[in-house]
């Protein structure tokens, strides 16, 4: 996990402006029933249709993606989902992912030779590309040749080249090349990381990729021997794909901590129970115990329902997830228990001695932030696994 130490401060005050946001979007169903106690109809339509608006940029998009049908993601991306993130998203160990963002692409020449082509418009320039990954998967050898003499092969993924600009009829640069077993099945990953930056770097020079298979003689190749999935006559699942692994540069707060599971298991601050799954169940908290609310400060569930906001036709997992906020007070003397910095500490002293009129009691706030993890389709229908930084409450204390 990236940290940052200079944007730590302002990614808490974003962090704080975001729960706050999820507040706003979440109670808006709520706020409709009270007719015109509160805002008019159109005053309400305005206020959610700002509020989505900030939650985009919150994840960093424009516009939600356009919903193309219930497609089915790759295995693969939902295996590496899975391994990041627990049943609501959130990170288990931000060490796992390489960068924070990975991105799926099937082949777009769907092409009767051994050649691919990926379309990467989708990828914002400004992402580090960290490494890239040629995902092929290799059928058995036909019935009339499994009695072959050859057990290995040489499989080699070339870049294809402008031959304009290198005076070449077979113009290629090598990227990866290993021995396979002619018997074996099952996917096969190749590096590509080489071509796929030349490509981000010119959009132009995106000619595709080749894939040459060899004997160990160096000659070439029944292709009847070796197969390899294609994107005409073979099941989506076992189709060629592109696998992208990039940073956005956004960097975490200074809150974030390095073992979500841990914080949240063995804060010290009163806990509410943690199996809320619906949002109306938080909301209920917030309306029914506003007023008079005198508890010490503690953490509360806040629930993100992405098919209430209307986003579940995009995002494959999670179907939402609790942000949880920090309610309570922090009046004098705050114990360990409160987790104060000593400036609260202070703070609250002078409050309860009322040496200076108009100091207030410090204010209960997260104290650790967690990332978690989208897994959805873009524009292109292209599968993306995004981690965010500093999105749930992991731990509230008197600050």
């Amino acid at each position: 996990m990236h940290r940052g130490s200079t944007h730590a401060p302002k990614m808490l005050v974003f962090a704080l402006s975001f729960a706050a946001l999820l507040c706003v979007t979440a109670a808006w169903p709520a706020l409709g029933g009270q007719g015109n106690q509160f805002i008019s109809e159109g005053e309400s339509e305005v206020v959610r249709s700002a509020a989505i608006k900030r939650l985009l940029e919150v994840f960093g998009m424009e516009d939600p993606p356009a919903v193309h049908g219930h497609k089915q993601p790759p295995q693969y991306m939902l295996d590496l989902y899975n391994t990041v993130a627990d049943v609501d998203g959130v990170t288990k160990d931000p060490y796992l992912l390489e960068g924070n963002t990975v991105r799926s692409f099937f082949d777009k020449l769907r092409s009767e030779q051994v050649e691919f082509k990926f379309n990467l418009s989708t990828v914002p320039r400004t992402e580090k590309v960290l490494t890239a990954e040629l995902h092929l998967f290799k059928l058995r050898p036909q019935a009339s040749l499994t009695f072959s003499t050859h057990h290995f092969c040489q499989v080699s993924v070339y870049q294809l080249l402008d031959s304009g600009k290198t005076n070449s009829t077979q113009a290629k640069k090598l990227l990866s090349s290993r021995l396979i077993p002619v018997h074996s099945t099952g996917w096969e990953v190749f590096t590509v990381t080489q071509a796929v930056r030349s490509w981000m770097a010119d959009e132009g020079s995106n000619l595709g990729l080749h894939v040459v298979v060899r004997t160990l003689g160096g000659s070439q190749t029944d292709l009847k021997l070796i197969r390899f999935a294609s994107g005409r006559h073979h099941h989506l699942s076992k189709h060629p794909m592109l696998v992208l692994f990039t940073d956005d540069g956004r960097r975490s707060a200074a809150l974030e901590s390095t073992n979500p599971h841990e914080a949240i298991a063995y804060s010290f601050l009163p806990q509410t129970p943690t199996s809320v799954k619906s949002s109306r169940t938080a909301r209920s908290l917030d309306y029914g115990e506003e007023e008079g609310w005198s508890k010490p400060c503690q953490r509360l569930p806040l629930y993100v329902d992405f098919e209430e906001i209307g986003w579940s036709g995009w995002i494959v997992s999670p179907r939402g997830y609790n942000a949880y906020h920090c309610k309570g007070s922090c009046s004098f003397p705050l114990g360990q228990n409160m987790r104060p910095t000593n400036h609260a500490t202070v703070q609250s002293i002078i409050n309860a001695l009322k040496l200076i009129r108009g100091i207030k009691t410090p204010c209960c706030v997260p104290d650790k932030l967690f990332s978690i993890n989208l897994l959805y389709f873009d524009d292109d229908e292209n599968v993306v696994l995004k981690q965010y930084n500093d999105m749930v409450a992991g731990s509230c204390g008197c600050h």
